[in-house]
C-alpha cells in the first residue's frame, strides 16, 4: 500500500517505513504529525477524491537536515554594483509509521 500525501506545495509518494524530507515542520524531533493523502492504492485498488474522507497518513519526526548551499551574484555593468547572496534550505526528516484508509 503506499499514499499520494500533500506536504507544503509539494506531493510525495510514501510507503510504510519510509523516510522522506519535507519542508521545515514546527513541531519537535519525535513528535507524531499527520498528513492529508491525495490518493490512495492498496493493490488494484485506488481511492481518490471524497473517498478519502478520514483516511491519513501518520510519520514522526526523527530530524532535520540542511539542503545545498545556493549562492547567486547580481552585477549591474559600469555602475560598479555588485552583491553576492546565498540561500540554504531547512528541511525536516520525518519517518512514516502508519497508512490508515478509515479513520
Amino acid at each position: 500500500m503506499y499514499a499520494v500525501i500533500r506536504v507544503g506545495t509539494s506531493q510525495e509518494r510514501v510507503t510504510e517505513g519510509q523516510v522522506v524530507r519535507v519542508d521545515l515542520r514546527p513541531e519537535e524531533i519525535g513528535t507524531d504529525v499527520e498528513f492529508q493523502p491525495v490518493l490512495l492504492v492498496d493493490g488494484d485498488q485506488v481511492v481518490a477524491g471524497p473517498a478519502l474522507k478520514g483516511a491519513t497518513v501518520t510519520g514522526k519526526i526523527i530530524g532535520g537536515e540542511l539542503g545545498p548551499k545556493i549562492r547567486a551574484l547580481t552585477y549591474k555593468a559600469k555602475a560598479i554594483q555588485r552583491r553576492r547572496w546565498g540561500h540554504r534550505q531547512h528541511y525536516s526528516t520525518v519517518e512514516i509509521t502508519k497508512i490508515s484508509a478509515k479513520a
